[in-house]
């Protein structure tokens, strides 16, 4: 058997760190069982790799040797975890062992599904590790949700995507695509999901996690991923907890006038509705891996352009491999009860009548509307100017045509608010397309310039994204 084919076990991952003998270091686990520790003993020879496994089930035992926390389940639980033991692995072992020693924490925090069945299993599980004797540790964090439905099949799970962690930093940490792939090794993506990883650290300099956090998403490993403006990766539970949350999908190639007078005009709105009034909205833009995927392959280089403008005027990103409306909102709904506002193109709201959409649902387009409005949710449609042969017309969501057999539910929608005109909106931008932009930025038509907003200009042109390239021809 070739080493390759060894190594595809999780036994054989945890017995060639364990014989390696030149990684040394802690297992610490709390909640879920001591399931990574139990692999790494059951594989043999752990006393090559292994100082000291610890699990401190007991809050108070917990609180004694990292601190009190208010979430146990967290990334600030995570990173305590980690600097309490690798502080301990450098203060009792370097003197002796550090300079022929790689020292490395394993430490997950994690809750699985209780017997009574009532919640979700997820958890925070990291990595700190030197890559060679006596320098400075790197740390690679990801967040994990747990599908199984016993409880036991979930500490099974986590026992596996653990091994796979270390495994990973150790002997692909200069290959973070197959890291990413690697972590549902003998598990699956339909037992683990893996919806953030950061790698940070002396030796990942060249890593960015905008595009690790892709990966996530284009390899199935999750449906969805949050950026934050300044590119940090976000878990999303962190950001959208119990928060009533307005999302707009578009291109943003570039992000334009009408862009930002849409989702403006629609958080007015939102915020005006009476289980909102008061609250923390989060707003999100939202990009689809369909639309990155438009010219056939993801260009690394335009994600991140999108992502870098988004994040310049201060937006928070969501990537989405959700191309129904309703999978976004019922994604929404795994973390907050509040209320989801979508704001869209009146021709977009055409697209979600279109029943082709729905071939695989058993009830068809009924039981998608049925899902996307089950709870508070609102469509909030901006206006566009049409052509009717003599004169322009706007279309807005009270004068959309739909197909005869579907009047019905959409006047149903209409009536009960579940789909509005977006109204405060400024009629200039309307005729704005962003498809016409990019093409004006290529062809080096300076009349771009005025369609987009004065930050999103200085920084296409600071940073010569899009395929601008410094010469303009004067607008007409």
């Amino acid at each position: 058997m070739s080493e390759k084919k060894q190594l595809l076990t999780t036994n054989r991952k945890a017995l060639t760190i364990n014989l390696d003998g030149t990684h040394y270091g802690t297992i610490a686990e709390i909640g879920a069982g001591q399931e990574v520790a139990r692999i790494f003993f059951q594989a043999g020879s752990a006393s090559g790799s292994i100082a000291k496994t610890m699990s401190a089930y007991d809050m108070v035992f917990s609180d004694s040797i990292y601190g009190k926390a208010p979430r146990y389940v967290s990334r600030e639980r995570l990173l305590t975890m980690l600097q309490h033991e690798y502080s301990l692995l450098k203060e009792r072992l370097h003197t002796q062992r550090g300079a022929r020693t790689r020292f490395f924490v394993f430490a997950d925090t994690v809750v699985a599904r209780s017997a009574k069945g009532a919640n979700d299993g997820h958890g925070w599980l990291g990595v700190r590790f030197q890559k060679n004797p006596l320098e400075e540790p790197n740390d690679i964090l990801i967040h994990v949700r747990l599908w199984d439905k016993k409880n036991v099949l979930q500490q099974e799970a986590l026992g596996i995507v653990g091994v796979n962690l270390i495994y990973g930093a150790f002997h692909y940490q200069s290959d973070p695509e197959k890291f990413i792939l690697s972590l549902v090794d003998n598990v699956g993506a339909d037992r683990i999901e893996v919806d953030m990883v950061k790698f940070s650290g002396p030796a990942f300099k060249h890593v960015d996690n905008r595009l690790l956090s892709l990966q996530l998403v284009r390899h199935g490993l999750t449906n969805a991923v949050m950026l934050a403006p300044d590119g940090e990766v976000l878990q999303p539970s962190e950001v959208l907890f119990d928060r009533p949350v307005l999302v707009e999908r578009g291109s943003f190639r570039p992000v334009t006038h009408a862009n930002i007078d849409m989702i403006d005009s629609a958080t007015a709105q939102f915020r005006q509705e009476p289980t909102v009034k008061g609250k923390e909205v989060v707003v999100l833009m939202e990009i689809t891996i369909a639309d990155l995927l438009a010219d056939g392959a993801i260009d690394d280089a335009d994600f991140l352009a999108r992502v870098d403008v988004l994040g310049h005027i201060g937006y928070t990103v969501l990537i989405s491999n959700y191309t129904e409306f309703f999978r976004l909102v019922a994604y929404f709904r795994r973390y907050t009860k509040a209320m989801i506002g979508v704001a869209l193109w009146i021709d977009t709201m055409h697209e979600i009548f279109n029943e082709k959409y729905y071939d695989s649902l058993e009830g068809g387009i009924l039981e998608s509307m049925g899902r996307m409005f089950r709870h508070a949710v609102r469509l909030y449609c901006y206006p566009l100017p049409r052509d009717n042969g003599q004169s322009q017309e706007l279309v807005t969501a009270e004068n959309m045509q739909v197909a005869d057999h579907l009047d019905h539910l959409y006047a149903h929608l209409l009536k009960n608010k579940n789909i509005v005109s977006i109204t405060g909106y400024d009629p200039q931008y309307l005729h704005i397309s962003a498809r016409d932009v990019l093409k004006r930025i290529k062809a080096g038509d300076a009349s771009w310039v005025a369609m987009v907003p004065p930050k999103v200009a200085e920084y296409i042109k600071r940073r010569h994204l899009l395929g601008y390239a410094g010469k303009t021809k004067p607008a007409s």
